[in-house]
């Protein structure tokens, strides 16, 4: 994709101007200057909180009917866009064009018509004895979004926010900012009134913190990684904000004894590698029976193997390069320690692949007896890098599953659907996917323990931004 022009803030229904510092977008590709986002700060904050507060009450009024339409409006509108958002996203974050065509520009239309049908069958209002319920929007949301999924992240908190009557600042990340204007776009061509969203670029230190601790927002909803969600929620606890965090994981794909290895080695590598690698709920940890952990390994290397590096704009990759030279450099260090570790590589390594040494590419990698308790099968690396761990019995294969300090994602292989059912349901961890089971954009989505707390997309990510009051009237004579 060639240099796209500079894009700016977006307050209160228009494009800003008058930016003196710049953040250049690169492309991983090619590692040139693709585009620039405006460098914010927190003075640039105040005006779209207060677009933001202003627009509120206009906003939380408007009758639910009509914003379910503007939902499904904004869905039709990035639907209408697909092919472009999905070059963007291609050109901005690596992935491969069939990737982003299929998923990525996907998921942002899907995810919104879920969401707006969820809010056709939500109970806004119930009777509990002589008491109304009513659900009401919190107010003003602050979005704060990675890069990984950078539309459809921000999609899954802006619609369902609007669709429950709060108004919204995103900060899309600044590694990935170019489909924000995507959103911003759809928003107003759907008829929504001016300031109800309004977008600043800028780095989570400056644009992020500057929202978490306004006085003025309401709540806060981040994606990204334990970390940082860990400082967002301890500078909201200073104004008392809601706060929805989905972090970061460190998936295990429990592989029963019983199971089709080769089709669960199959989807187990490709549910790691998706997306580079880069994703919080990736199929990290392979977990195998001790006495077939040789065949796995050999079926996982050959699969490593087959995922095709290069372009992403060409067909037959597979795999592009990671979204910046930072995340390069994190994985292939994590690719080193696991080396250093003992633990056995069955498939790539830290060394760029072949033809490679431009741009920000790893080798696929395969790891085998891995220790559960090491660094490689413990912290996330958010690259394509799988650690299989072999296992003795079911109840140490669940304890290791569990034995991280995440829980967001997971998976269970067995032929038996009732013994996987069962095993899924003794992972603590808010997702479980059964022998490959697809994903689902109107079930909850979010994590257990340090992966998190709240929940997106559908009912549950429509109840997220709303408050509950209860009304008590006399009860009748």
């Amino acid at each position: 994709m060639a240099s796209l022009p500079e894009q700016t803030d977006w307050i209160d229904g228009a494009w800003t101007t008058g930016h003196t510092r710049w953040i250049d977008v690169i492309d991983p590709t090619t590692e040139e200057r693709l585009a620039a986002v405006p460098a914010g700060t927190a003075a640039d904050v105040e005006p779209a909180v207060a677009a933001a507060g202003k627009a509120f009450g206009h906003w939380s009024a408007v009758p639910l009917e009509s914003r379910i339409a503007a939902a499904r409006a904004i869905a039709k509108g990035l639907s209408a866009r697909h092919d472009e958002i999905a070059a963007t996203i291609t050109a901005e974050v690596g992935v491969p064009t069939w990737f982003s065509q299929r998923v990525q520009a996907s998921l942002p239309a899907a995810t919104s018509a879920a969401v707006a049908a969820a809010a056709e069958e939500l109970a806004w209002t119930e009777q509990i004895g002589h008491s109304t319920v009513v659900r009401e929007p919190v107010g003003v949301v602050a979005a704060i979004t990675p890069w990984n999924f950078p539309l459809h992240q921000a999609v899954a908190k802006v619609v369902p926010a609007l669709l429950a009557g709060n108004t919204v600042v995103l900060k899309p990340s600044e590694t990935a900012p170019l489909t924000a204007r995507f959103l911003a776009e759809a928003v107003h061509d759907a008829g929504i009134p001016d300031g109800v969203l309004n977008i600043v670029h800028g780095e989570g230190p400056v644009v992020g913190e500057a929202l978490a601790t306004h006085p003025d927002v309401d709540m806060v909803s981040f994606t990204g990684s334990t970390a940082a969600g860990k400082r967002v929620a301890a500078l909201a606890a200073g104004t008392v904000k809601r706060v929805a965090l989905e972090l970061g994981g460190k998936s295990a794909n429990l592989v029963l004894p019983d199971a089709d290895l080769h089709a669960a080695v199959r989807a187990g590598v490709a549910n790691c590698f998706m997306n580079g690698g880069q994703l919080c709920w990736a199929w990290s940890r392979m977990l195998v029976p001790a006495a077939l952990h040789s065949q796995a390994v050999a079926a996982a290397a050959a699969e490593a193997e087959a995922f095709t590096v290069g372009d992403p704009t060409q067909p037959d990759t597979r795999l592009g390069p990671l979204a910046s030279a930072a995340q390069r450099d994190r994985v292939r260090g994590y690719i080193e320690r696991g080396i250093a570790d003992g633990s056995q590589l069955a498939a790539g390594g830290p060394t760029p692949p072949d033809g490679f040494e431009r741009g920000y590419f790893v080798r696929p990698t395969v790891f085998a007896g891995v220790d559960p308790a090491a660094v490689i099968a413990q912290e996330e690396i958010f690259g394509p890098v799988l650690s299989i761990i072999p296992y003795s019995s079911e109840d140490e294969a669940v304890e290791i599953a569990n034995a991280t300090r995440y829980g967001l994602g997971g998976a269970v292989f067995s032929e038996d659907p009732d013994h996987a059912l069962a095993v899924a349901r003794r992972l603590r961890t808010g997702q479980v996917d059964i022998n490959g089971a697809a994903f689902n954009t109107a079930a909850p989505f979010g994590g257990y323990r340090q992966s998190g707390n709240g929940r997106e997309l559908g009912r549950f990510g429509l109840e997220e931004f709303c408050e509950v009051k209860s009304i008590q009237r006399p009860a009748s004579a």
